[in-house]
């Protein structure tokens, strides 16, 4: 029971702050909420016994690349940035509405295609390192391998466009 309890809390609090990030004028604010909100998807997999990724999830996300994009922020000529205008509400409401009966289109769709997956309890194993890792190399491994591709290609792409001619 608490554990559902704890499940809803920290789903609401990470959509919270995720819509705090989406409306902060403050770059440093919008880390904030995003550190906030990194936290709280690490104890979602905590809550759902995947203890291993929770913690992986708050060394490297909210730990190291937090880091990171706080320092590329406080290296940013902040005042050259330009002003954010203000929000528009009625916008804002009619996308999230919107979404929502996507949603519930979607979701009747595959009901009535039975497409809908089905619900499994994991075993307590299922969060530790030594199932991830038989699962990621076994099951999975054609995916890790074009993931890992798809980032060296992104990398270097980066690399490339972020690099200065010398004149």
């Amino acid at each position: 029971m608490f554990s559902q309890l704890f499940f809803f809390f920290f789903a609401a609090v990470a959509i919270a702050s995720g819509i705090g990030l989406i409306v902060s004028r403050s770059p440093v604010s919008g880390a904030l909420w995003l550190v906030l909100n990194l936290f709280c998807v690490a104890a979602l997999y905590i809550t759902m016994n995947a203890r291993f990724i929770g913690v992986i999830q708050i060394l490297v996300y909210a730990g190291a690349i937090m880091v990171l994009f706080l320092f590329v922020i406080m290296l940013l000529n902040l005042a050259a940035l330009p002003k954010m205008q203000s929000v528009n509400w009625r916008l804002v409401v009619a996308f999230l509405l919107g979404m929502f009966v996507l949603a519930q289109l979607m979701y009747v769709l595959a009901g009535s295609l039975d497409l809908l997956p089905e619900p499994t309890m994991p075993d307590a194993a299922s969060g530790s390192a030594s199932a991830l890792g038989q699962e990621l190399l076994t099951r999975y491994a054609l995916p890790l391998e074009i993931t890992g591709i798809l980032l060296l290609v992104a990398t270097i792409g980066a690399v490339l466009l972020a690099r200065r001619k010398f004149e």
